[in-house]
């Protein structure tokens, strides 16, 4: 649960609330199965909570009026078994985003409206959890490799014959930086990192986000005898419900 030191300054708050982001993220994509499971209906109103280690916690609301922090949506639990999945994925990512901008903003009340005016310019720079659920911020032209020569694919991640949609990482140099603005918009599904030239990335064929190989343990070798990938947060990829 909390504990940890309230921030002093905006870079502080800005990395709480990108730790508290990564843990939601985590909650409903690389761990949406587990997340899942613990939202019953059965249960009482249950709130979803990011900490500033990047965990998660699916939790009954803080007893203690007026809480430590403000709280999460509650009873995210509730319309669970009466939405499509992606929809309630969806609702739930929406009320988390309020969440996580409330948290902010009590940490930066005290502050004057240079500062805050620069911490939510911070915030607004990175891609909300509903739009790294829903994978909007995509670029129109990616770099793919099919059977090991680079191709390009224009405006979705691209069916590739026989091989996945990757991104590889760049050996020269020179070319890093013109790379980082095409791909400015691409965003780890699991991790929500920017685009770096230097890692190996992989798209889902389904849902077409993309992630870094690492965060789904995909290597480029493995990556070659892929012919479809589906990553661990698409919808297709999980066993139907009893």
């Amino acid at each position: 649960m909390e504990g940890a030191p309230m921030p002093k300054n905006v870079e502080e708050i800005y990395k709480d609330y990108r730790s508290r982001r990564a843990g939601i993220v985590k909650a409903l994509t690389v761990d949406v199965e587990t997340f899942y499971e613990r939202c019953d209906p059965e249960k009482d109103n249950l709130c979803l909570y990011g900490y500033p280690d990047e965990t998660w916690e699916v939790e009954l609301p803080a007893e203690e009026v007026p809480p430590e922090l403000p709280e999460p949506a509650l009873g995210i639990n509730f319309p669970r078994d009466g939405l499509d999945r992606r929809d309630w994925l969806s609702l739930v990512a929406v009320h988390s985003d309020v969440w996580l901008l409330a948290v902010a903003s009590f940490y930066a009340a005290r502050f004057d409206k240079n500062e805050r005016k620069r911490l939510f310019s911070m915030i607004n720079e990175l891609p909300t959890v509903l739009e790294v659920l829903s994978g909007r911020r995509q670029v129109k032209e990616k770099s793919v490799v099919s059977n090991g020569n680079k191709v390009k694919s224009s405006g979705k991640s691209g069916k590739v014959s026989k091989s996945a949609s990757v991104l590889t990482p760049k050996e020269d140099d020179d070319t890093g930086e013109e790379d980082n603005e095409e791909h400015g918009d691409t965003f780890c599904g699991s991790c929500s990192g920017p685009y770096t030239p230097d890692e190996f990335w992989i798209a889902c064929d389904i849902c077409e986000k993309w992630y870094h190989g690492k965060c789904v343990k995909i290597t480029p070798a493995k990556a070659e005898h892929i012919k479809e990938y589906r990553c661990p947060a698409c919808p297709s990829n999980k066993r139907p419900r009893p």
